[in-house]
């Protein structure tokens, strides 16, 4: 039976029509959909509750990197390729990592409390995963935390970070300034600490922490006057450590399979200088300050 040439092209165009809208459909959001940053499961064994059974936590970790590490030669890449029906299928198959310019990082992240034999511990939970833009410059960056999840008294918090970027070999980008946030509680109200400004700094570095004290002061007119006095005695912040701690890296410098166990090194003052004041008895006090860490 002949079929009319204005049905064949009424046919021709519904086919053409579908085929592109359906075409415009799969592209959209192709690269977003084959991207692998996600997060997988990370148990991390944290002690023993109050049973006494041991208690592991998956705290999660982002991944960027899914599949074979290693490159496809030209005959495996044609091979794989003849084993899908179109471009398309072909690209959906492939998951690369995240750009030149991104890291997988967490996007948000919970605080589990939990109860051990040695007292209550938290431990910071990974929920979900994203490609971010590798900052260059050191500034503070936006770090969400949940608090009492699932419970009335749910709240989420900006605790802030600092970028990753790096300065002159041995300096880091670390927390120079804090402040801190309340959270209420069944029991009671919770401070958290926030962090507010960051700069680069070496691994063992000092931050200021201010101190007021009560001083008497005597005027040549024998008057006497109670005042504030402010001292930053400072604190020292970070870790020492000497050379590479990587045993086992694969080519990619960043990467390591096999680290050393940390050496017990910790980060104390190096200079200090002090200050003399009378308090509010009379008696002439002094109080330290770090100068360098």
């Amino acid at each position: 039976m002949d079929v009319p040439w204005p049905f064949l092209l009424l046919l021709c165009a519904l086919h053409l029509t579908t085929g592109v809208s359906g075409k415009h459909t799969d592209h959209r959001n192709l690269f977003t959909q084959r991207v692998c940053c996600k997060r997988q499961s990370h148990f991390v064994y944290i002690g023993q509750d109050i049973s006494g059974s041991p208690v592991s936590v998956d705290v999660g970790i982002c991944r960027s990197h899914c599949g074979a590490a290693s490159r496809p030669s030209h005959e495996a890449g044609q091979q794989e390729y003849s084993k899908h029906s179109s471009m398309l299928e072909f690209l959906r198959s492939k998951k690369p990592s995240c750009g030149m310019n991104q890291v997988c990082e967490p996007t948000g992240m919970r605080v589990d409390r939990v109860l051990l034999l040695q007292g209550p511990r938290e431990v910071e939970v990974i929920e979900e995963c994203h490609c971010e833009i590798k900052l260059t410059q050191c500034i503070r960056v936006p770090a969400l935390r949940t608090y009492y999840s699932e419970t009335p008294y749910e709240t989420v918090i900006d605790v802030g970070g600092c970028s990753r970027s790096k300065g002159s070999p041995g300096f880091s980008c670390v927390p120079t300034k804090f402040d801190s946030a309340l959270v209420e509680t069944p029991n009671k109200v919770d401070l958290i600490q926030t962090v507010v400004a960051c700069e680069l700094k070496e691994s063992c570095y000092r931050v200021p922490y201010v101190e007021y004290y009560y001083e008497i002061v005597h005027h040549a007119d024998g008057v006497k006057e109670e005042r504030l006095k402010e001292i930053d005695v400072g604190r020292c912040l970070g870790g020492c450590t000497t050379g590479n701690r990587c045993l086992l890296s694969p080519t990619d410098p960043e990467m390591c399979h096999l680290w050393a166990e940390r050496q017990s090194s910790s980060c104390v003052p190096q200079g200090y200088e002090s200050h003399s004041f009378l308090n509010q008895h009379g008696q002439l006090r002094t109080v330290l300050s770090i100068t360098s860490c």
